[in-house]
């Protein structure tokens, strides 16, 4: 397994990432279980997690995939040799169950972080990630920025001292982001070297052949500013599997099951994804292979965040780090994404 530097840290990452919010909802603790041996056996050593998952969000398994990963940990004993990340929520997305509503203030800061050690049942995150803005402004697909000059906002220098008072402590070793725009992104860096704080080591934001938007801001600061990507939704909710074209619904699937996942549906999002399997088995691989190498091949990726509800998902997520495209194919993709320009956002 290929390992890339976090960040400017001393800390070196597998190329793929576990992902794990079906954990507590779609799959159960043994699945769990099953999952992070496998991922760790064959090489990767990175976990993603976030005090809201399972998803979709809700107040009965709120904690629940934390906890499964702390219970493997502490019966594996495999603590010392893995990087844990977590993430704190921001307001909205429906978690007023949580704290009375989230917020990145200082105390909601310290108490989720409290809460996310003792179900991870450790003494330290590796990576505390931010999990989406305290502001107004453009994520989760959203398009057409409307400013809002009376908002409420928890201000970014409050958020970052926090962030910073932990570190500071030992309870989190470093810090990032994820669903932040390119403003967010550099107001952070700005004030971290303004103040002496820790600066953002990565950013959590989407990526895949239905959506390379991060290219057009986040790509140049990746590179620039040492924040790599960790690109989460590579497979655009399983979209790019193959699995949902021609109206398919597979029992179980996540789109399927939860209506709430729409991000990638569409007539343009299905062409594109016809486009590209077509493309796909003229080289002789499959969809999932094309789509998780293309993002592995990415030079301001850090890491690729996969997720699976089945072990053969997982494995032929895992596998997807040993395919190397031709520049043939890689010509290919770039030809499709001329014609299916941000087919998603």
């Amino acid at each position: 397994m290929q390992m890339r530097k976090l960040g400017r840290t001393d800390l070196e990452v597998s190329l793929i990432c576990l992902g794990t919010m079906t954990w507590g909802q779609q799959n159960n603790e043994a699945e769990a279980f099953e999952q992070l041996d496998y991922a760790t056996t064959n090489g990767i050593n990175f976990i993603d997690a976030a005090e809201m998952y399972p998803v979709p969000p809700r107040k009965e398994t709120q904690g629940a995939t934390e906890s499964c990963l702390g219970n493997w940990l502490h019966q594996r004993g495999r603590r010392d040799d893995l990087i844990i990340a977590s993430k704190v929520a921001g307001p909205g997305n429906g978690l007023d169950y949580l704290r009375d509503g989230p917020r990145l203030t200082r105390p909601h800061i310290r108490a989720a972080v409290e809460s996310s050690l003792q179900r991870l049942k450790t003494d330290y995150i590796d990576l505390y990630q931010v999990h989406w803005p305290d502001r107004n402004t453009n994520f989760f697909g959203k398009l057409g920025y409307q400013h809002n000059a009376d908002e409420q906002a928890t201000p970014i220098e409050e958020t970052l001292e926090a962030l910073a008072e932990l570190v500071q402590e030992g309870k989190i070793r470093h810090i990032g982001l994820s669903n932040e725009t390119p403003w967010g992104t550099m107001r952070y860096l700005q004030l971290a070297e303004q103040h002496g704080w820790p600066r953002p080591v990565s950013i959590q934001n989407p990526y895949n052949l239905l959506n390379r938007s991060f290219e057009v801001g986040g790509a140049e600061i990746a590179h620039r500013e040492d924040v790599g990507l960790l690109a989460y939704s590579p497979l655009a909710f399983g979209v790019l599997s193959g699995k949902y074209l021609g109206g398919q619904k597979p029992d179980g699937a996540r789109l399927t099951l939860f209506e709430r996942f729409q991000r990638y549906n569409g007539e343009r999002a299905d062409a594109a994804t016809r486009a590209y399997a077509e493309l796909a088995a003229q080289h002789g691989l499959s969809l999932t292979q094309l789509a998780l190498a293309y993002v592995n091949s990415r030079s301001f990726l850090t890491s690729n965040i996969i997720g699976a509800t089945t072990m053969a998902q997982l494995q032929e997520n895992v596998a997807s780090a040993e395919v190397t495209l031709s520049d043939d194919v890689l010509q290919a993709i770039e030809d499709l994404h001329a014609e299916f320009t941000y087919p998603c956002p």
